[in-house]
């Protein structure tokens, strides 16, 4: 257990952030009511999400919807976590990136038990476009997707025959 000290931390990081954040935008925005950060690239502008990532489906509504998405999340939860049991202790940069991943998805996961959404805040923006609001938890999704990906390219790596 101790060699998972460090992924622990990060994933109880991540859903302590994550709660405390979102707590502090209910508290100061109602929904849809933004407060401008660094004009022109960035607002707080609280929505809410039912849907899956990026807000796909979140406009489809349809009978037990939270149970179901709360559902689908936990599957991808499980399947990550059996995914984790499968990396080895060595690949350091892929656990750090799995638990963020997960640590994000029990955020989200959460919000939508508890609320019935996943609240979204952060809204970066240029020109009139703006990029799929998120949150500290799809942060570290984000983050960790990367990491997992970096690991991939052997990024991070020893070499086993050094030449």
């Amino acid at each position: 257990m101790s060699e998972r000290r460090l992924e622990i931390l990060i994933v109880l990081v991540v859903v302590v952030v994550d709660q405390i954040t979102k707590q502090m935008v209910r508290g100061a925005l109602q929904l849809h009511e933004s407060a401008e950060v660094f004009p022109g690239w960035l607002d707080l502008t609280r929505v809410h999400n039912t849907g899956a990532a990026f807000g796909m489906m979140n406009n489809v509504n349809f009978a037990f919807k939270t149970v179901v998405m709360s559902i689908v999340g936990l599957a991808a939860l499980g399947g990550i976590a059996w995914y984790a049991a499968s990396v080895p202790l060595g690949d350091r940069l892929a656990r750090i990136g799995i638990a963020g991943i997960v640590g994000g998805a029990i955020g989200n996961l959460i919000d939508r038990a508890t609320a019935g959404y996943v609240l979204d805040f952060v809204d970066a923006y240029w020109n009139g476009w703006h990029f799929w609001a998120f949150n500290v938890a799809d942060a570290a999704i984000t983050v960790g997707v990367c990491l997992l990906i970096l690991d991939t390219l052997g990024l991070g790596r020893r070499a086993s025959n050094p030449v």
